[in-house]
């Protein structure tokens, strides 16, 4: 009797043991860490300006159109899109042609890429004839 008693433990022992030593964890995806940048400049009548950003992992993008003037009521074309770097070329993917201040693209990048964010003329510059300065804000995965 106390010898199966004995056995028993044993083997409830043992299986404990090889639960334990299983791998049943999985590794945990480091969340991407954000980078804010800010673009500036000037649009001309009839113009437009493109500034490039690279993405080292997928995740979440943000592009606000943070500042226009002279006149914050007025519109601009904003555009969110792809970046050629061989090319220097901007592919619009989402375009607001009446976008105002405080606009707001919210897009998610699926991997490492080249990406650009675009501000131009939509005819707004050119009735008013005088430069617009903007300030736009992209917030991306490093």
């Amino acid at each position: 009797m106390l010898r199966r008693t004995a056995c028993g433990i044993l083997l409830c022992a043992t299986a404990a043991l090889v639960g334990a030593c299983s791998d049943t964890t999985t590794g945990t995806t480091p969340t991407p860490t954000p980078v804010t940048e800010t673009f500036t400049g000037t649009v001309g009548p009839a113009s437009g300006a493109t500034h490039s950003f690279v993405t080292l992992t997928g995740g979440s993008i943000k592009a606000t159109l943070t500042a226009v003037g002279p006149d914050a009521t007025k519109n601009v074309g904003f555009s969110l899109g792809t970046f050629n770097t061989t090319l220097n070329t901007c592919t619009a993917v989402l375009d607001n042609p009446a976008a105002l201040q405080a606009f707001e693209f919210a897009a998610t990048a699926s991997s490492i890429g080249a990406y650009c964010v675009r501000i131009y003329d939509n005819g707004n510059i050119t009735t008013d004839n005088v430069p617009y300065t903007y300030t736009i804000t992209v917030v991306h995965p490093q």
